[in-house]
């Protein structure tokens, strides 16, 4: 275990998708999420390919054990991409990561619901917590005022809300896969199902892109592939439970980019909301590495000895 590389490379992946996000952001005027969805997905996939060659992986690393459960995780997850692509052309980047951020709460909802995993006082009330940041965050956009704006501002926070909610679906499907799964496996099959899903968008109004939002949907899924690695080995080189409270780094990411790049000036409403999400997060984040920890010394103790 090398904590600090870890570290290095979940900062490295996090970067990495806000910037993807932030090129998407860039072509959501004029290109449909379902396009983005397909640029995103398809060029992901050499990216993954080249990694899996490289690390002499490729005939291990994409051995389906269980091809329906990726089907269903590719469904789910592309529905995720598309609605969080979609809500980018309506909210400043910031709020569309701090919304994001109500997805790893639903997961701990939805792994109960589904999984039968048991959740005591302490992560339901973090969840408490951090939904109650969401609403803090979503809040003045469904205040919806008469005008064009205010309509699109309150359909940007739902499309993200629904994105959130179908991601968490998709950690739920992720969490079975792994018990069968390879990491690669499940990272190339997604982008694999999205490419051929999001080509059922194609009668809804694609367009052609300018040469410069081509090169800004291209070079998002070649980052979109480069982001799932430097994830993938993040969690390679240190425990989940040290690395996992970095993806919060994404708001400061967020908060520069859409200031610098995009003109977006944060609301204290936003901040004060967002605070609460990364705080609810990152207690059920701690609380898991405790369970975990416990779980460790039990089956110790009922390791036979001598």
């Amino acid at each position: 275990m090398r904590p600090l590389r870890g570290i290095a490379f979940k900062l490295g992946s996090v970067l990495v998708f806000i910037v993807m996000a932030s090129m998407i952001k860039a072509t959501a005027a004029h290109v449909p999420a379902g396009q983005a969805v397909f640029f995103r997905s398809l060029f992901a996939i050499p990216v993954i390919v080249v990694w899996l060659v490289w690390r002499r992986e490729l005939a291990t690393g994409l051995k389906a054990n269980a091809p329906m459960g990726h089907v269903w995780r590719g469904v789910v997850g592309t529905m995720a991409m598309g609605l969080g692509f979609a809500g980018l052309g309506y909210l400043p980047l910031p709020e569309v990561t701090a919304i994001g951020y109500a997805a790893p709460l639903l997961t701990v909802i939805f792994a109960a619901m589904f999984l039968g995993e048991e959740v005591r006082i302490f992560r339901i009330s973090a969840v408490a917590l951090g939904m109650t940041g969401v609403l803090i965050v979503l809040a003045p956009r469904l205040s919806i005022t008469p005008d064009a704006a205010g309509v699109a501002e309150a359909l940007g926070a739902m499309l993200v809300l629904g994105g959130a909610v179908f991601a968490a679906l998709a950690q739920v499907f992720v969490r079975k896969l792994v018990n069968t799964e390879r990491t690669a496996a499940i990272v190339f099959y997604f982008s694999l199902t999205a490419t051929v899903l999001s080509l059922i968008t194609l009668p809804f109004g694609w367009v052609w892109p300018t040469p410069g939002e081509a090169a800004l949907l291209v070079t998002s899924g070649l980052l979109g592939g480069l982001g799932q690695i430097l994830l993938t080995s993040s969690y390679r080189e240190a425990d989940a439970s040290l690395v996992a409270p970095f993806d919060y780094a994404s708001m400061l990411f967020a908060l520069g980019i859409g200031y610098f790049v995009f003109a977006e000036v944060p609301t204290w409403t936003m901040l004060g909301g967002a605070a609460l999400i990364v705080v609810a997060g990152i207690l059920i984040i701690w609380r898991e590495r405790q369970l975990g920890l416990e779980r460790a010394r039990q089956r110790k103790a009922m390791t036979p000895q001598g």
